[in-house]
């Protein structure tokens, strides 16, 4: 069994969910619990972690019935095949919402010129510019300390400031 990666039609991501687990296949959504504010109340809503992506656990012969599901569009694929995750990046990724507080957990890409502040780390609480992003590395310009540092984004957390 391996763990891949489907697309979904926008904003159906919890629905096929549902209905592949109701189907009897694993499957994995990460969602984020968000305080939203409605017009006249608070409220806790679950939001997905990754728009439009859900995880499925399947044997490669199984492949085709998530096409049963309404919302499913395709698999993602990398090098040609369908993208693969393996076990252990999984459990990282359960382990990680579970442990850290949902408020400070955001999917976002940085490109040039955004503030960020860093949350983690030697650098904890720290603000940067981001100067260049590719891949999991971001270069920033610290300018209180007046340094230029490459930062590992698998290994730092980061908040995007707003733009003042």
């Amino acid at each position: 069994m391996s763990w891949y990666v489907i697309y979904t039609k926008s904003r159906c991501e919890k629905a096929v969910a549902d209905k592949l687990s109701l189907s009897g296949i694993e499957v994995f959504c990460p969602l984020l619990k968000r305080k939203k504010l409605w017009s006249d109340r608070w409220k806790w809503v679950e939001e997905p972690l990754f728009r439009s992506y859900c995880f499925v656990s399947l044997d490669e012969k199984d492949k085709d019935l998530v096409f049963s599901v309404p919302g499913v569009v395709r698999y993602v694929y990398h090098c040609g095949q369908p993208a693969i995750i393996r076990e252990k990046e999984m459990n990282c990724l359960k382990n990680w919402l579970m442990e850290y507080d949902h408020d400070s957990i955001e999917a976002t890409n940085l490109s040039a010129n955004d503030r960020i502040r860093i949350r983690s780390g030697a650098l904890q609480d720290k603000e940067a510019e981001v100067l260049e992003c590719t891949g999991n590395y971001a270069l920033l310009l610290l300018k209180d300390l007046g340094l230029h540092v490459r930062v590992d984004l698998r290994k730092n957390v980061i908040e995007k400031l707003l733009a003042s």
